[in-house]
């Protein structure tokens, strides 16, 4: 299954703080997140219901960098995977795509 998941770069929403208030794991240093990432998977980060999991996209971000040790060039592959998962028209995409690219060069 991972290695279709994988070559057909099926996309993988997680909603790591989500994750860890409904106990999947037991603390977000624990997630799975990074080991998806590595093996090569179209893992995302996203939010689900903020108000009662405690987290918008970008605390879920700024969380998981945190506890994962992810780097700004994992960080900008999970980017790079929601708007490629995204419904956005393609040229939109490669805008957005542009322009993690330019941020990404402006810090190095």
């Amino acid at each position: 299954m991972v290695d279709r998941l994988a070559r057909e770069r099926i996309p993988l929403t997680v909603c790591p703080l989500s994750n860890v208030r409904l106990r999947v794991v037991a603390d977000l240093a624990q997630h799975p997140l990074l080991r998806i990432l590595d093996k090569g998977l179209m893992v995302t980060i996203n939010s689900d219901d903020p108000a009662y999991f405690g987290g918008y996209v970008q605390e879920n971000y700024r969380a998981s960098a945190e506890a994962l040790g992810l780097g700004r060039d994992e960080v900008a592959a999970i980017a790079r995977n929601a708007i490629a998962a995204s419904l956005m028209p393609q040229p939109e995409k490669a805008k957005l795509l542009a322009e993690v690219d330019r941020v990404l060069a402006a810090t190095t």
